[in-house]
């Protein structure tokens, strides 16, 4: 009778035990992060169950390839999401530089009709401005977003810390209940798998199970951020010498709660909704900054140049259209952090302008601590070396400091250490000259009187010419007062510098020979053509500098025919410069790389590189979330099969546990049947 109650007992208890695993299956079908459960029971040697130990059903290959798959589709969510909005700015019809450039340029055709036209003058800076007001516009916007970003950084690293934290806390808790109970801690169990999910959600990681059941997590690129032994590493966000480039770091030995040393994180392989930031930043975002400031400023330096090139209607040289921001070394740790160091964009070297930062580092110091020397190495925007076509950094070592004012440096830049100092060897400065300049642009004037649409040389034929020679062109290339023939105040004279007067005559005494005549008649220098009547003075052997003019003819002069070089006082009906100011639309004017050997690019071929690249990220991001949202369903469909509550499945273990609940108690029922008849029969 004993052992029948010790059956029936047994019985009992594990049916009880068995609806109570199966009720809280059911009761928790729907908390995120539950899994399911069930209680296995052991043969006693004597007779009846044994006891039995609850826990959970999973798989763990397919939990791995579940955190992969959160993984993947956390990195491509923040990427796409990110990288969708810059498309949109870009390709927007409101905000498009191409619609901007393509205005500014269309008045200036339009004014090169009419050159006396100050209604048709006005349009081209009205136009002008808009220009810079749509990039200014992109570019604040992007700025604004780099902002944005950093505090999404902030918030990020602050949440991993959090769940990083709470995995090594749970690990503890855990390895403490294990050994006080034989039963597993479920509930810690799957709170811990739910927050190492949420992790793998922000960064891709490896996690191991260790013998005693915790759990270490390693980031995919072999760095720990929970320990073995229950410790665990923190992030944190450091930046360089530009304060709003950040970047992330794994911080380690920890006392306190304070770091003792930090590593780099390499960010390109981070992975997750953290990494698809990152990668936003690195890839889209701020190639994007610098990519148009660089055609703001090659856009703005070329219309100054060719504007310097021709007569204004106050009949006086071409001034700047355009203002050109000033640049501002960014101190790196250095020996005396209130040193500094300026720029400003060369003139006319907008073509040599590139997307790149600049690193300068001081070299060599004098006595008094003023640099002699310094190396230029060209960075991309994340801060990595740009590399040449030979897959080399771009270094410029050995470079001179021109004394007593600015340094030109590749890159269409030029520089002056412009503290008292003193410097010190191995100071580095971080120079940013196209991040933000399509912001600080600004028109230098709004007089359309201003817009120097004539040529400032009249280049005419004797009127005793027996040829048929006729000027054909005017090329201007140098009008700086003290080192052309242009002598700034509205005519031509020799600058000091020169050596020989300036020539204002070109006689032929054949078809084929000429001389080159000063004002006073004297031969300047002699020349033989063939039938090559182009660039004239080039080929007497003047040089672009100076005089900095020349003049081209078409069809064939005779022996005596004189063509006359003078100043073009009242010529403002002139459009010469006007339809050269036009044709800068079609020139290439920006840079293709950092090898200015390459060959620069047009204005609208650099924005619709932009636009096509970015939209080109933008595509393939969205087809690539699309298909790991695929994986990540058939991950999660395959994790559900095993670890998920089915209801239907419950519901069936729930009236099979009923019916041998019921079956032991009926046991224990005739067990007691059969006690009191003994009894009875004992009376």
């Amino acid at each position: 009778m004993i052992d029948l109650f010790s059956i029936a007992s047994s019985g009992v208890n594990a049916s009880n035990k068995l609806l109570q695993t199966t009720s809280n299956n059911i009761a928790n079908v729907n908390t995120e992060g539950y899994v399911r459960e069930q209680t296995v029971f052991t043969n006693l040697n004597t007779q009846g169950a044994g006891r039995g130990t609850t826990e959970r059903v999973i798989n763990t290959f397919a939990q791995n390839q579940l955190r992969r798959d959160i993984t993947a589709v956390g990195e491509l969510e923040a990427f796409k999401q990110k990288t969708s909005a810059i498309d949109n700015l870009l390709a927007s019809e409101a905000n498009a530089l191409s619609t901007g450039l393509s205005q500014f340029f269309s008045a200036l055709q339009t004014a090169a009709d009419d050159p006396t036209n100050l209604a048709s003058r006005e349009s081209v800076l009205g136009e002008a401005q808009g220009l810079l007001h749509r990039m200014s516009t992109s570019s604040d916007y992007l700025l604004a977003k780099e902002e944005e970003l950093n505090l999404e950084f902030d918030a990020q690293v602050s949440q991993a810390n959090e769940l990083i934290q709470n995995i090594g806390d749970l690990n503890q808790k855990i390895l403490s209940m294990q050994g006080a109970s034989n039963d597993q801690p479920n509930t810690l169990l799957n709170e811990r798998d739910k927050a190492i999910n949420q992790l793998a959600e922000m960064m891709s990681i490896e996690v191991r199970e260790n013998k005693n059941g915790t759990k270490a997590v390693n980031l995919s690129s072999g760095e720990s951020v929970v320990l073995e032994n229950g410790g665990f590493n923190i992030f944190e966000l450091k930046t360089g010498a530009d304060t709003g480039h950040k970047h992330l770091q794994l911080a380690f030995n920890m006392v306190d709660n304070q770091p003792q040393a930090s590593v780099p994180i390499t960010e390109g392989k981070l992975g997750g909704s953290l990494g698809g930031l990152f990668r936003f930043r690195n890839e889209v975002l701020s190639p994007a900054q610098r990519d148009i400031g660089q055609i703001a400023v090659a856009m703005a330096d070329a219309v100054n140049q060719q504007n310097r090139l021709g007569m204004d209607m106050d009949m006086q040289l071409g001034t700047d259209i355009f203002n050109l921001p000033e640049l501002t070394g960014l101190n790196f740790d250095n020996s005396d952090n209130s040193l500094t160091m300026a720029g400003r964009f060369t003139p006319g070297k907008g073509t040599e302008v590139t997307d790149a930062d600049l690193k300068i580092t001081v070299q060599s110091v004098d006595g008094a601590g003023a640099p002699l020397t310094f190396d230029v190495q060209m960075l991309n925007a994340d801060g990595s070396a740009k590399l040449d076509e030979n897959g080399a950094p771009v270094v410029h070592t050995g470079l001179s400091v021109t004394a007593g004012g600015y340094t030109e440096i590749p890159g269409g830049v030029e520089i002056t250490f412009d503290s008292a100092g003193p410097y010190a060897a191995d100071d580095a400065f971080l120079l940013q000259p196209t991040k933000a300049s399509a912001s600080s642009l600004s028109l230098a004037t709004q007089r359309p009187e201003d817009l120097a649409f004539a040529a400032p040389l009249r280049a005419e034929a004797a009127a005793a010419n027996l040829g048929d020679a006729k000027v054909s062109a005017v090329n201007i290339t140098n009008t700086q007062y003290d080192v052309s023939a242009f002598n700034g105040a509205g005519g031509i004279a020799t600058p000091p510098s020169a050596g020989t007067e300036a020539p204002v005559k070109v006689v032929f005494t054949s078809a084929t020979d000429f001389n080159v005549l000063d004002s006073s008649d004297n031969i300047l220098a002699t020349a033989t053509v063939g039938n090559n009547y182009n660039d004239l003075l080039k080929q007497a052997g003047f040089g672009a500098d100076y005089p900095g003019y020349d003049f081209s003819l078409s069809g064939q002069p005779a022996a005596g025919d004189a063509f006359d070089l003078g100043y073009n006082t009242q010529g403002i009906n002139d459009n010469t410069n006007a339809v050269k100011l036009a044709e800068i639309q079609k020139k290439g004017v920006v840079q293709l790389s950092t090898n200015t050997a390459g060959q620069p690019r047009s204005l609208h071929d650099a924005y619709s590189s932009l636009v096509g690249r970015v939209g080109e990220k933008s595509a393939t991001a969205d087809v690539s979330l699309q298909a790991a949202e695929a994986m990540k369903n058939q991950s999660q469909s395959w994790f559900d099969s095993v670890s998920g509550v089915s209801l239907d499945e419950e519901a069936a273990n729930l009236i099979r546990y009923q019916q041998s609940y019921a079956a032991a108690a009926r046991i224990l029922s005739t067990a007691q049947e059969l006690f009191d008849t003994i009894l009875s029969a004992a009376r």
